[in-house]
Parts: structure tokens; C-alpha cells; sequence
């Protein structure tokens, strides 16, 4: 089996300039647990999860630092804290999305995909040929393949 045959095909998509209310509202009203976000003509820019929402509304992590004569040290990667405030403060998908997308083409393997998912610490795929989102994979539609590959033996 690969990606053809397990994606789901009509993937519901946001631009980057939409508000992180709308995303919730069609997260939830479509009961999907992310989405791509692509440009207005068509280009994949980014994605966008329900980690990402979560993420923006937890709490400021404040780094860990000791000073030692004039000299403050941190024990965090520096500008982390300042993402952090950006991603707390953002209203639209573009200030939260991910822009580093994992994506893969309709003819990956299911274990590949497997492997992938697990690797790359992902739960959602875009399928992507010839620069066009053709269809995305999440966890529900693994299972639904695992599922179906133990049924047939």
C-alpha cells in the first residue's frame, strides 16, 4: 500500500493571513487536528496543528541563567524566549504555522510513511506531486491502513 491509497483527497487548506480564531473554528468544525497552509496561488507554505494552538496558549517557559561576576549565563537556547513571546502574541496561521514541512509523494510506502511519522516526530503529511498538494495523511488514516493490512493476513 502506499499514499495514493490510503490519503484522504480533499484536504481543507488556510492561508497564512487567516486568524487563529478561523483556524480553530475549521480545525473543530471539520474535525481535522491540522491543516497546509498555502499561498494564494496554491504553493505550500507551512502547517498548522492543533499542537500549534495548544503551544500558543501555554505558559512563557522563562530560561534558567546564573550570573557570575558581570557575566549572566543561560542554560537555553538564546532568542528562545523571544519565539516564544512571538507564538504567544500571534493572530494569524503565518506567526505559528510550522514553514519546514515534511511532505511526501502519493507513491511512499506505508512503512515508509510509518517510519517517517516516527522519525520526524509528524502526525500529519501533505502527498505533494509536482509542487501540489494532492492529498495529506494523519494518524487516523495509518491506523485505518494498519488496520486493513492485518484484516487481509
Amino acid at each position: 500500500m502506499t499514499a495514493k491509497d490510503i490519503m484522504t483527497r480533499d484536504v481543507i487548506t488556510v492561508k497564512p493571513g487567516t486568524s487563529i480564531e478561523e483556524l480553530s473554528n475549521s480545525l473543530a468544525d471539520n474535525r481535522i487536528s491540522g491543516t497546509p497552509v498555502v499561498s494564494d496561488d496554491g504553493l505550500l507554505v507551512g502547517i498548522v496543528t492543533e499542537k500549534d494552538l495548544i503551544r500558543q496558549n501555554s505558559r512563557l517557559h522563562i530560561p534558567t541563567f546564573f550570573r557570575i561576576f558581570d557575566a549572566v549565563i543561560t542554560f537555553d537556547r538564546p532568542g528562545e524566549m523571544l519565539d516564544e513571546m512571538k507564538r504567544m502574541a500571534a493572530t494569524t496561521v503565518d506567526e505559528i504555522c510550522t514553514k519546514d514541512v515534511v511532505t511526501i509523494e502519493p507513491d511512499t510506502t506505508v512503512s515508509e510513511i510509518a517510519t517517517i511519522m516516527t522519525d520526524k516526530n509528524v502526525h500529519l503529511l501533505p502527498v505533494v506531486e509536482a509542487g501540489e498538494i494532492v492529498g495529506i495523511i494523519g494518524k487516523a488514516d495509518m491506523v485505518r491502513a494498519l488496520s486493513s493490512k492485518t484484516d487481509k493476513g
